[in-house]
């Protein structure tokens, strides 16, 4: 690692990286080339740099420079951008406006160094502990970056989660910071990552409606039809209002699944049905579909060439040649028409085709949100105080292609049937076609959401915790939670700053994590990675 040639790159802020320590080759794990993973850390530098020559100048900030620092922060998210052209163009942005708050700088004789970008060669090299806290910090606010930028869609902004980010991107610059400055710094990070999901839940449920709990089909319709993907309910609702009336079906992918349940989504009648797995499935699952598919936000991977001719891109997504659907104006409003285009020349299939979930289902539900699952809590607490609810499982996040992930499988598949699973994020799609039945009338398994809707999980659990007058680690609920990606990052540190104790991670752990590190998450909140299910249940159940 500490002498990459020009040809190799450094990164290991995903799960699948490789050899579980970090990508170190021409190329990463995720098909991000090492020039595109170089112009990354330019890019993050860059932003560093920014946050730098804020100090003592706050008061030029505009909306302008908040919504850069966020669009650069969620660039940088695993699966985003694997484009450098559109990442250099970011830098330039970012240099431009740094150069208006302190324009003297670029031409100054005698620099004084304070507004410099930041070289991340220090911090993929810093001593290990460091290198560890400053990358849970980056990776966090990355994450965090990406709920930010899908409210502020909205038009919900949040002046101290704006605020947080130079705080945190300059702490990550630093170089004589400790633990002791450090470590307050990555609890933060969780802190506001907590009123950041806020945001986004008021921003979604505000425009869309609470969710309310909806059956999904997973079948395809005959003739034309766009599957969408990703997390921004924007550009599905712009794309369903520009397709309403042309015989054109739409169908969610990944993360949008949990779309099905708003309301003010619900309405439009061509809004099918769910269409394919989770994200790294999909160059299988978009092989030969006779569809376009719009990417919102992460995850893309490279797109094959037998369907590359059919993928678009919207917001920070990006990929060379791949046709990107560009903002037209401020309010992000978008032209889809290449895509409309594109699914009526595809046509769609001939005939209604019967797709199944991993495990054969045909439907799957989703909608479970705080307000569905509160409005029967009478129901729920007097389940629990008879005796016929003994436990919650909340088992989800990220799911991935490393092998072992078939443990979040059989863990559902084994928990009692005096038990409920609430779920959220893609990690759901290993089990939400089970049947596993009702307890209650309710189903054991409850799709809560995107990941972000960790935030409903949170306040459902905040509200049971009241109704038995305990703590949340004194609840009959355990967390089993799978992890890829930077968003998970954010939320389990927001987890940790709601002292919840004894999650269990995996597939493996992080390996950014030094062992001091993780050592001190043991210590203080006895995380633990995942065993076996059966091992597992017994310990959860014990």
């Amino acid at each position: 690692m500490n002498h990459l040639s020009n040809q190799q790159m450094f990164c290991f802020q995903c799960e699948q990286t490789a050899g579980c320590s970090g990508c170190t080759g021409a190329a990463g794990v995720c098909g991000k080339k090492a020039d595109t993973a170089k112009l990354q850390d330019e890019l993050t530098g860059a932003l560093i740099g920014l946050a730098r020559s804020t100090e003592g100048n706050m008061h030029l900030l505009t909306e302008a420079t908040d919504d850069l620092v966020i669009e650069g922060l969620f660039t940088t998210i695993t699966n985003v951008n694997f484009n450098n052209e559109t990442i250099t163009a970011l830098i330039q942005r970012i240099e431009d406006e740094k150069n208006r708050i302190v324009p003297g700088c670029t031409a100054c004789g005698a620099p004084c160094g304070r507004n410099n970008d930041y070289d991340m060669q220090e911090l993929w090299q810093a001593d290990e502990d460091i290198r560890s806290l400053k990358s849970l910090i980056l990776f966090g606010i990355r994450g965090m970056a990406a709920y930010a930028y899908h409210a502020n869609v909205l038009g919900y902004r949040d002046q101290e989660v704006n605020r947080f980010f130079y705080k945190a991107l300059y702490a990550v610059g630093t170089k004589d910071w400790g633990m002791d400055e450090l470590l307050p710094i990555v609890l933060e990070v969780g802190e506001v990552n907590l009123k950041c999901m806020e945001l986004l839940d008021r921003a979604n449920t505000q425009t869309y409606g609470n969710p309310v709990p909806t059956q999904v089909p997973l079948m395809v319709e005959k003739g034309p039809f766009i599957v969408i993907s990703g997390h921004d309910l924007y550009d599905l609702k712009q794309l369903l209002e520009q397709t309403k009336d042309l015989g054109i079906n739409i169908y969610t992918h990944g993360e949008m699944l949990p779309a099905h349940g708003y309301p003010e989504l619900k309405k439009y009648a061509h809004l099918k049905g769910n269409f394919g797995t989770a994200w790294q499935n999909q160059q299988k699952e978009f092989a030969d579909i006779p569809a376009p598919v719009v990417f919102t936000t992460n995850c893309l991977m490279p797109p094959k060439a037998s369907y590359a001719d059919r993928v678009f891109t919207t917001e920070m997504v990006s990929y060379p040649e791949i046709v990107h659907i560009e903002d037209l104006d401020s309010s992000r409003h978008k032209d889809f028409t290449p895509v409309i285009k594109k699914a009526l020349e595809l046509g769609g299939y001939e005939r209604d085709m019967a797709f199944t979930g991993i495990n054969g289902g045909d439907h799957v539900m989703t909608g479970f949100g705080r307000e569905a699952v509160l409005s029967v809590s009478d129901t729920v607490i007097a389940a629990v105080k008879s005796g016929a609810l003994k436990h919650f499982f909340l088992v989800g996040g990220c799911d991935g292609a490393r092998a072992g992930r078939n443990y979040y499988t059989e863990f559902v598949k084994q928990t009692p049937a005096d038990t409920v699973i609430l779920t959220l994020a893609c990690g759901k799609y290993r089990f939400n076609d089970l049947d596993l039945g009702t307890i209650g009338g309710l189903p054991r398994i409850m799709d809560m959401g995107q990941c972000n809707d960790a935030y409903s999980a949170i306040r459902v659990a905040l509200a049971l915790a009241d109704a038995f007058d305990c703590g949340v680690n004194e609840l009959p609920l355990s967390m089993v939670l799978s992890w890829y990606e930077q968003k998970a990052v954010c939320i389990l540190l927001t987890l940790l700053h709601l002292g919840i104790q004894n999650i269990l991670l995996g597939p493996t752990l992080p390996a950014f994590l030094s062992p001091n590190v993780l050592n001190f998450l043991v210590e203080h909140y006895q995380i633990a990675p995942i065993d076996t299910p059966e091992n597992d249940i017994k310990k959860l159940l014990g």
